[in-house]
């Protein structure tokens, strides 16, 4: 379903089917790369990727739900940061692995 402001909504689905954080974007990958960044962060990309977590984002309004490989790992804050930002910071990057369809 498309809300007003051209974005979608995608609930994020557990192993056992349950759903629990909401994630908007333009594009299923947008809400995704939200859910990223959520993982536990790795030191360095490289080890993150490693690590991929599988990640199910279900488009609310619909039965597809959008599969990711996701990874998080933490960085520096650029130099040219905000004052309120911290000194380090969560990057997340994701690989969309395909489309199912629920049967429900």
């Amino acid at each position: 379903m498309v809300r007003e402001d051209g974005k979608r909504n995608f609930v994020l689905r557990e192993e056992d089917g349950t759903e629990t954080s909401v994630f908007s974007g333009s594009m299923p990958r947008q809400a995704a790369l939200k859910a990223a960044r959520r993982l536990d962060p790795a030191g360095s990309e490289d080890n993150a990727q490693a690590n991929a977590t599988e990640i199910r984002l279900r488009e609310k309004g619909t039965d597809k739900v959008h599969i990711f490989d996701a990874w998080a790992w933490t960085s520096d804050a650029p130099g040219d940061k905000p004052e309120w930002m911290e000194g380090e910071i969560t990057k997340g990057n994701v690989s969309k692995k395909g489309i199912e369809h629920l049967d429900e």
